[in-house]
């Protein structure tokens, strides 16, 4: 039996390594997630400024054109005021001509600051491009760093899996079972020592029958509290071992000094 709980005492380093392992290759590509949707959402909205930029460069040239044509309008007009000959002619062309002159002065403003406004998206969308593509950078440098440990870590889980076959052909099946399960649920502590007839995982006294049926070592004995397999360790402290056999008397007595007072 004690080359079984060797074995175990072996088996557990070597489970709790690789299931560390598995949990942080699985972790893997949660690493990069963050980081890739970052970087997706601003190449998205890097296209949507980029259309509107697009749009208002469009918008620019049609209020451009506006000015021209209310330009040539009003030159039109003006040249017109040297073949007016009467009052009525005169007053109707020069409404034409202030209307137009507004228009065009209107049409300037605003082309003033559709430009401004174009000039301010266009450097934004400059910097933007400039941001996405170190960000690129850096999220293609560290796929690669994580790729890169995760096949080291691979590797190694491949050795682990190597080491626990050499260890467990010719155990128990539904010990190796419960074994690993209590490897994953308790941080990798599956087997531990009963110390003066308390169980050292879980530091629960437990019954003197059961501490001598674990040093029998006749069987694999789990933790009636935690679940964790058990091996006897020598070296129990007398007054501990005594403590523990007085406990179940020591409960009787307390309960007898009870009744008698209660009948006093």
């Amino acid at each position: 039996m004690e080359a079984t709980f060797e074995k175990l005492r072996t088996l557990q380093d070597i489970l709790y390594a690789k299931f560390k392992l598995e949990k942080e290759i699985n972790e893997i590509p949660k690493a990069l997630v963050t980081k890739t949707e970052v970087l997706n959402r601003a190449k998205k909205a890097f296209i949507e400024r980029n259309e509107q930029g697009e749009q208002a460069k469009a918008k620019v040239r049609r209020m451009v054109l506006e000015l021209a044509d209310a330009t040539k309008k009003r030159e039109e007009y003006e040249k017109q005021m040297d073949l007016i000959k009467t009052q009525k002619e005169y007053e109707a062309l020069d409404k034409e001509i202030r209307d137009a002159t507004e228009k065009e002065q209107l049409l300037r403003k605003d082309i003033q600051k559709e430009e401004k406004d174009l000039e301010d998206l266009l450097l934004t969308l400059e910097k933007q491009e400039r941001q996405i593509s170190l960000d690129e950078e850096e999220l293609k440098e560290e796929s690669d760093k994580i790729q890169a440990e995760g096949a080291s870590k691979r590797s190694r889980h491949a050795e682990l899996l190597g080491e626990e076959k050499a260890i467990t052909p010719g155990m128990d099946e539904d010990i190796l079972f419960k074994f690993e399960r209590i490897i994953r649920n308790k941080e990798g502590l599956g087997i531990v020592p009963v110390v003066n007839g308390c169980c050292s995982g879980c530091h629960i006294i437990l019954p003197m029958q059961f501490v001598n049926e674990v040093r029998d070592q006749n069987s694999i004995r789990f933790c009636p509290y935690c679940s964790r397999i058990l091996y006897f360790q020598s070296g129990m402290d007398p007054a501990k071992r005594d403590q523990i056999e007085a406990g179940s008397l020591a409960e009787l007595v307390d309960e007898e000094e009870e009744t008698e007072a209660d009948e006093e």
